[in-house]
């Protein structure tokens, strides 16, 4: 029986941000950028990276501006304390009851890249 051999599939593109270079974002570190209006806190938690949209659920606040907690891993809104989880976007503590927007992070040759699209 002869063997079989598949196309691949065609890659389909997500629009990436670069951040920086990883040695710009050190252990236990946030950086904010920007792709258009869309703000996006870069997280490194002890050298795994996360991405968060900048803005609190409870008000639109800012979120990623806040204080953070790198080993437990959840952000704190400066507005009204609100913790939410960095890794997954989910809201832990009153007034925020709604997710933030996560984004995908991957390091490629050394730069710090966030799927945005």
């Amino acid at each position: 029986m002869g063997r079989r051999v598949f196309g691949s599939r065609p890659e389909i593109a997500v629009p990436e941000l670069d951040v920086c270079p990883v040695e710009e974002l050190p252990s236990c570190s946030v950086k904010i950028v920007y792709a258009g209006s869309l703000a996006i806190g870069v997280y490194n938690l002890n050298g795994e990276y996360y991405a968060l949209e900048d803005r609190c659920s409870h008000d639109d606040g800012p979120l990623c501006e806040g204080d953070f907690d790198c080993d437990d891993g959840f952000a704190v809104c400066p507005r009204h304390g609100a913790n939410i989880d960095i890794r997954t976007g989910r809201a832990l503590t009153l007034p925020a009851v709604e997710a933030v927007a996560t984004y995908s992070v991957r390091v490629v040759d050394g730069m710090v890249k966030v799927e945005v699209g």
